[in-house]
């Protein structure tokens, strides 16, 4: 018996599979550990509701919540309010991201670029978007485009500051690199700027993302007659209470989704990280 533990202690692949299957138990441990909060806090949320420790009017049990989702969905009426607020997410977000990896790019690669942008970028970005709703409906009206712009407006800044930041911190060694091989625009921007500043604009995107739901909802309470901002907001309104946290739930929901999607996206174009 000492003789195969001492064995098992000097054998690389023994030691590699100990270590394997101690990952695998540390794993499941934080797997365990990510769902077991979000549990407890709806069990602890339904027996407060349900022994009147807190009042079950304002915050119905999750049980009941459940239901009126089940039954919003069986109408349509959610998916509705769903498909609306994918739509504005999704278009104000790609409009907001693209222009602004392309600007980010620009300006981390052109220092006149970035000196004359800066300024504007610095001064704009502290102005909440939705102070600027007024203008934004004056000039877009109160169709979907202005909901749209909005959420773009707010996801702009913090692409374009993070991707210009990735830039800036390339190392200076790959583009002295690339113009000693006589490097051209395109190159500098696709081949170095753009995968270089990968790790710092992805982080600027998530942001974005999570600006994008804040936005959607505080947009679709203030101007529209449908999406789940709207239901958020009219089922308050009306003293709807489970209805009300449907509509939060979702956003929630939505919330989790997308950052997980993100951190996927990630993994794929940045395999090292």
């Amino acid at each position: 018996m000492k003789e195969k533990d001492v064995n098992i202690e000097h054998d690389p692949f023994a030691i590699e599979q100990e270590e394997w299957k101690k990952r695998q138990i540390r794993g499941r441990f934080k797997q365990i550990l990510t769902i077991s909060s979000p549990i407890f806090i709806l069990i602890l949320w339904e027996f407060l509701s349900r022994t009147g420790l807190v009042d079950a009017r304002f915050f119905p049990p999750p049980t009941e919540i459940v239901g009126t989702f089940v039954a919003m969905a069986t109408s349509g009426e959610l998916f509705n309010h769903i498909g609306i607020s994918l739509f504005r997410i999704f278009a104000g977000f790609l409009l907001g991201v693209i222009p602004g990896v392309v600007l980010g790019l620009l300006m981390g690669l052109y220092s006149p670029l970035r000196h004359f942008f800066s300024p504007l970028v610095m001064a704009l970005m502290p102005i909440p978007t939705l102070a600027l709703l007024p203008i934004i409906l004056i000039i877009f009206g109160i169709g979907e485009t202005s909901k749209i712009v909005t959420i773009a407006g707010s996801v702009f800044f913090p692409v374009v500051i993070n991707t210009v930041a990735g830039v800036i911190n390339i190392d200076r060694i790959y583009l002295d690199v690339a113009k000693n091989y006589g490097a051209n625009s395109k190159d500098f921007f696709f081949k170095i700027a753009l995968p270089g500043s990968l790790p710092v604009m992805i982080e600027g995107i998530q942001m974005g993302q999570a600006i994008a739901l804040l936005t959607i909802v505080a947009a679709e309470m203030m101007g529209a007659n449908s999406g789940i901002g709207y239901l958020i907001w009219t089922s308050y309104s009306a003293f709807l209470l489970k209805e009300m946290y449907v509509g939060l739930v979702l956003i929630s929901f939505f919330g989790y989704l997308f950052s997980l999607a993100l951190r996927g996206l990630q993994k794929k174009l940045l395999p090292w990280r």
